[in-house]
């Protein structure tokens, strides 16, 4: 289902890892993304770590959509590649809850993310993401 995300793939947003309730995916800083202050613009991390927070939402087989995603940027990024690594909070029947962290190359905490789903009846075939390290 996400290896088809168009707005992910235009962004540059990859899926590295997934598996039951968590994700990692990443973003290679470019020139694209850069604001006018040179630094990684919020939308591009918000991107990342929104892809993570959906990989791992619906790792279960059931829909899941988002209501309710909130982000804190905690420090400016210009060149490099962005890792968001996506864990499961709650995952009661209908309402899961994730954190995500949005680290640089050497582990330090660029944004932190929390996000919220409905999980929906629909099931769905999350079985396209690439499997889990060994």
């Amino acid at each position: 289902m996400f290896a088809r995300d168009r707005f992910a793939a235009l962004a540059g947003v990859e899926i590295v890892e997934a598996g039951k309730g968590y994700c990692t995916a990443r973003l290679v800083i470019e020139e694209r993304h850069l604001n006018a202050a040179n630094v990684i613009q919020g939308g591009a991390i918000f991107t990342l770590a929104d892809l993570a927070f959906a990989v791992a939402s619906n790792s279960h087989g059931q829909l899941a959509l988002a209501i309710n995603a909130n982000i804190s940027f905690l420090r400016g990024e210009s060149t490099g590649t962005l890792y968001a690594v996506a864990t499961e909070v709650a995952e009661p029947k209908r309402i899961g809850a994730y954190d995500v962290l949005v680290t640089a190359e050497g582990g330090e905490i660029v944004a932190r993310f929390t996000g919220v789903v409905y999980r929906k009846k629909t099931r769905i075939d999350a079985g396209d993401t690439p499997p889990a390290a060994s």
